[in-house]
């Protein structure tokens, strides 16, 4: 294993891939990612399976199956998605057994024109479950406020969660909140806490992304605010995993729920391009990489120790500074779930175009 990853997973950071592809799987690449650069879980999106099916060529024979079968392009989506997703955790189920069920994961998200609804959220989250029907996935559900109550009832009833487009700190109480509920209503119906797992994917670059376009060139502050942003909901997870109300979960079983690190990838070239993985290291963490972001950790990045402790002042003056100079923290927060809703939605709907013209073909 590459010596800069391995000193990265031994500083407490699971590695895991952002993306996934039939071509990965098999083609022998994703089983080989996991045994030479320490990949130890996937996560998937609406863009990540619209760019795999794009390419079309490994998916033609499942959809001339289901094309015969006469499914719609719904359904030919729902198949080829999980499919996917299913021989994924079948790859990465060793590491599944070697940590215990920490790792070893892959993701799966509900369809995001869902994402302001609660009851069709809960429902597609317990029939992805069934179809991938391993213990090793996460279903994906948005950290909407209709995404909450969601997120509670899928614990409730055992369901592992991955929860996305975390850009907020109130937010992010909000999920730890809605997890410590989903764990006991579980307890209370004699559920075993030890099987389910959840992490908060906690979204880094994009937060840069927005606050720099609203600072001058020239602004010293430009790339501090997602860093900030990002330690600053480590210090709220620590202390929501070290309060009374989740060590009496802790008791019975219960894992806590760990923060993803997501959207790692740097978008501004003057930035460093390991940055929001180096300056993230911290233990009981999670940082899902595109491949290029995970080649350059192996080829420069520079591991240090934990950069997350101890910089939570630090971090309050750097949000602050930013309100000085005219960058609103609750209305940058708010654009960016509304623009990461939308952007997961366009892309959902570019790969029911594509499966649409795959079923046009076969």
């Amino acid at each position: 294993m590459n010596d800069r990853l391995k000193a990265l997973a031994d500083a407490g950071v699971s590695i895991w891939l952002d993306d996934l592809s039939r071509e990965r799987i098999e083609s022998g690449n994703l089983a080989q990612l996991i045994a030479e650069s320490g990949v130890v879980g996937v996560t998937t999106n609406p863009s990540i399976f619209a760019a795999a099916l794009a390419k079309g060529e490994k998916y033609a024979p499942q959809v001339k199956e289901l094309k015969e079968s006469g499914a719609d392009v719904a359904t030919t989506v729902f198949e080829l998605t999980t499919t996917d997703v299913q021989n994924g955790c079948d790859i990465l189920k060793p590491v599944f057994d070697a940590t215990n069920g920490v790792d070893g994961r892959v993701s799966i998200e509900v369809d995001p024109d869902l994402a302001r609804d609660t009851e069709g959220t809960i429902a597609l989250a317990h029939r992805l479950w069934e179809r991938v029907s391993r213990p090793n996935l996460l279903i994906k559900i948005p950290a909407t406020v209709e995404g909450l109550p969601a997120i509670t009832a899928a614990i409730a009833e055992g369901i592992s969660v991955n929860v996305t487009l975390i850009f907020s700190l109130e937010r992010y109480r909000g999920v730890m909140d809605a997890y410590l509920a989903g764990l006991e209503q579980a307890a209370a119906a004699g559920r075993d806490l030890s099987a389910i797992h959840s992490v908060a994917s906690f979204f880094v670059s994009r937060v840069d992304t927005e606050v720099d376009k609203r600072l001058g060139d020239d602004s010293p502050l430009r790339g501090t605010a997602a860093l900030a942003n990002a330690r600053l909901a480590y210090e709220a997870y620590e202390e929501v995993f070290g309060s009374d109300r989740f060590e009496a979960l802790a008791a019975q079983g219960a894992n806590a729920q760990r923060p993803l690190w997501a959207s790692t990838g740097v978008k501004d070239p003057n930035l460093p391009d390991t940055l929001y993985v180096t300056e993230l290291v911290v233990a009981n963490t999670v940082n899902t990489m595109p491949e290029k972001t995970l080649e350059a950790v192996a080829d420069h990045g520079e591991i240090i120790g934990d950069r997350v402790s101890n910089t939570y002042e630090e971090s309050r003056d750097a949000i602050a500074a930013l309100e000085r100079a005219g960058v609103s923290y609750d209305d940058v927060v708010k654009v960016l779930e509304d623009e990461g809703l939308e952007k997961f939605e366009t892309s959902w709907n570019e790969l029911l175009d594509t499966v649409s013209a795959e079923l046009d073909k076969a």
